[in-house]
């Protein structure tokens, strides 16, 4: 691998873990500046297309999945390691399905699932959007819902 600070093409694997991101992290030097970074490896598995309400399609993307996660988690104690977790998961289920095509709704119910668990407010900010929560009775319904749940 190329060393992202001086383009020298020969670098070293100083260590190497399992990450978060459902795949492998590794340290590297590289021989000739020294310098130290980490590179990610995940395997490249076939994710299906998503069918959207208005049955366009459109490829999984994991980046957008943990962009729409990050908003509902802004200013919440919800740690970057759950985000990843929660789209990794997501994704590994998709391909667990062996399907083509998938209802872009198996996504969201997905992610209104794992964030109820892990950060209530997360979850209604993220159910507001996704479950067209548009009136105040409909956020408060789902609220008590979730209260009542406890």
């Amino acid at each position: 691998m190329k060393c992202p600070y001086c383009n020298h093409p020969k670098t070293r694997v100083i260590d190497t873990s399992h990450d978060v991101r459902g795949g492998t992290r590794r340290r590297r030097v590289c021989d000739q500046c020294g310098q130290r970074f980490s590179s990610y490896e995940r395997p490249i598995l076939a994710t299906p297309l998503l069918v959207k309400q208005d049955k366009t399609r459109e490829e999984f993307s994991r980046d957008k999945l943990i962009a729409g996660i990050k908003v509902s988690c802004a200013k919440r104690p919800v740690a970057a390691e759950d985000i990843e977790r929660i789209a990794g998961e997501v994704e590994a289920e998709l391909q667990q399905m062996g399907k083509a095509e998938v209802s872009s709704r198996v996504v969201g119910d997905s992610v209104v699932e794992k964030l109820k668990d892990l950060d209530e407010v997360a979850y209604i900010r993220y159910a507001t959007v996704y479950l067209r929560l548009e009136d105040l009775e409909s956020i408060r319904s789902e609220i008590d819902r979730l209260l009542a749940a406890k």
